[in-house]
């Protein structure tokens, strides 16, 4: 245990402020000699059965010294866990922890917080981790998530996160190169000849990750319930590096692919229009060849485009050609002359970099085209089955963190003297949100393992109906648990801080699951409608 105001461990660190001290040893106390400590400026109180000296802290307590000091030498377990989340514990315990009351068990100090463990609450974790038997995972997988969550807590990632979706700052390049370091960059675009570009995690080969290794680090980075700062870290990643590595040309692999790969540059995918949203094959956003035909010169706007205010790179659908899907092309944009980008502020945190971008007169060099003049149509839809695949997941993984929310506070929130899961009522609405999020799993589990055993053609012959389908579902599911979530917390429920933060997070974001990738209605649609091209035709009642 370290004392000092303040102690971070970041990329690898450690930053302490001017007054760090040498570790103290922690003493043990009887609740009689706590209980001595109750008065202006020598008060300690008990909380887990840990022994805390606030005597220091009580006039800068954001509640008021008062209301602190109506618990100095006292056990405030139970008010204090009804008033704040643990990560307010875990934060001041470097700094105001002394000691543990006789008898208690001091926990194992191993530099993760709560936030960093396997979770033993209900239904916190999928089946595979609650002790249950999965056709799907293996031992490889569950070391895996264990892997990554411990990484993003140790390494104050998760700390990073739920500040800078406050302060609207986005992920660093520095950040972003330490991910890529520890191999959860390259590999968050799920199996490929990619992934031997740079070293795996847990030495692990490349030809041994599966899509199965995809959906856990969707799941540990949705988890983190910071969903602005989340899209400046992979949003734009996700969606714009596939259609380099599938299409781009051997200089673009060479130059700027292994940059992206790195985190030292971002990328972009650059589609959607004010004029353009589902319908991909309308957008007007034109590519003409110059007069020399050295160059192409590019005019027109792209609207809501993940991490386009820091991107370096665009990977954009612009019209060479006739109406239609015929005319799209695709085209690598570096950021030059005649590109400009504007933040759009969303729903959620401006550290997402969602970027209004203007082309006027820009000059590409022919040599950026991806593939050939027409075939840029074919390579957005090829794009589209991994894209609402991980937003499925990343969705029903954000119902799931809720849900966990929801049990720990029903569990903890006393109301007329009893906890709030003695009421019918509320274990009623944790039945309906489990129910619905582990049917999303499931089928994501069951597609997820035809994706590991389909071809690339295969899978888009015969997935892209029913991954529309999932995503479909995991939006609607999410509406459920959003808002059985706040009406289970209450006014904290719509509270930004606090209790209720993960909750009036993702109340408020989650519908953009159901709009970009493809919006619900668009989904059942293309569910129903590639299902109709297997219809045996003498099919009758």
């Amino acid at each position: 245990i370290w004392f000092g105001t303040s102690v971070q461990h970041r990329w690898g660190v450690l930053i302490v402020s001017p007054d760090f001290t040498m570790p103290k040893e922690l003493k043990t106390f009887t609740l009689e000699e706590v209980s001595k400590h109750k008065s202006a400026g020598d008060a300690w109180l008990v909380v887990d059965g840990g022994v805390y000296d606030c005597s220091r802290f009580a006039a800068s307590h954001p509640g008021g010294e008062m209301l602190l000091m109506e618990f100095a030498g006292q056990d405030a377990t139970e008010t204090f866990y009804g008033l704040h989340r643990q990560e307010v514990l875990d934060k001041y315990k470097a700094r105001l922890l002394i000691g543990y009351i006789e008898g208690a068990k001091a926990p194992v100090d191993d530099g993760l917080s709560a936030w960093g463990r396997i979770s033993k609450v209900p239904y916190a974790e999928t089946f595979a981790w609650r002790g249950f038997h999965s056709p799907y995972h293996t031992e490889q997988h569950k070391a895996f998530r264990k892997y990554i969550r411990e990484f993003f807590d140790r390494e104050g990632i998760y700390q990073e996160a739920t500040e800078s979706e406050t302060s609207n700052e986005p992920c660093s390049l520095e950040l972003m190169q330490k991910i890529s370091q520890a191999g959860l960059l390259h590999t968050k675009l799920g199996p490929g000849p990619h992934l031997a570009l740079l070293p795996m995690p847990l030495g692990m080969k490349p030809e041994e990750y599966t899509y199965f290794h995809d959906k856990i680090i969707q799941e540990e980075t949705a988890r983190m319930q910071t969903p602005g700062f989340v899209d400046s870290m992979f949003a734009g990643f996700t969606i714009g590096a596939p259609p380099l590595i599938n299409y781009g040309t051997k200089e673009m692999k060479k130059t700027v692919l292994p940059e992206v790969l790195a985190g030292r540059k971002r990328i972009a995918l650059a589609i959607t229009e004010a004029f353009a949203g589902s319908d991909v094959a309308g957008l007007r956003t034109t590519a003409v060849k110059s007069p020399d035909g050295t160059h192409y010169i590019v005019n027109g706007t792209k609207k809501w485009i993940s991490s386009g205010t820091f991107a370096d790179y665009f990977v954009t659908a612009v019209r060479t050609g006739g109406k239609g899907a015929a005319g799209i092309s695709m085209m690598l944009i570096p950021r030059v002359e005649g590109v400009e980008t504007k933040l759009i502020k969303t729903a959620y945190s401006s550290s997402a970099g969602t970027a209004y971008i203007t082309f006027e007169n820009a000059m590409m060099p022919v040599e950026n085209l991806m593939g050939k003049e027409g075939a840029g149509f074919k390579m957005i839809m090829a794009n589209f089955n991994h894209e609402r695949w991980v937003i499925a997941v990343s969705v029903n993984a954000g119902a799931r963190v809720v849900t966990e929310e929801c049990f720990k506070w029903a569990s903890q929130r006393k109301v007329f003297g009893k906890p709030l899961m003695s009421q019918s009522v509320i274990r009623e609405k944790l039945g309906m949100m489990v129910a619905a999020v582990e049917s999303v799993d499931a089928y994501a589990d069951l597609l997820t393992h035809q994706m590991c055993n389909m071809s690339y053609a295969e899978q888009n012959e015969h997935l892209g109906g029913p991954i529309s389908l999932l995503k479909y579902q995991s939006t609607r599911v999410a509406h459920l648990v959003a808002d059985q979530a706040v009406q289970t917390f209450g006014g904290r429920g719509f509270t930004k801080t606090g209790m209720g933060r993960i909750v009036e997070t993702f109340a408020r974001t989650y519908k953009a699951g159901a709009v970009y990738g493809g919006s619900e209605e668009i989904m059942v649609d293309l569910g129903v409608r590639q299902a109709m091209k297997f219809y045996p035709p003498n099919a009758k009642l």
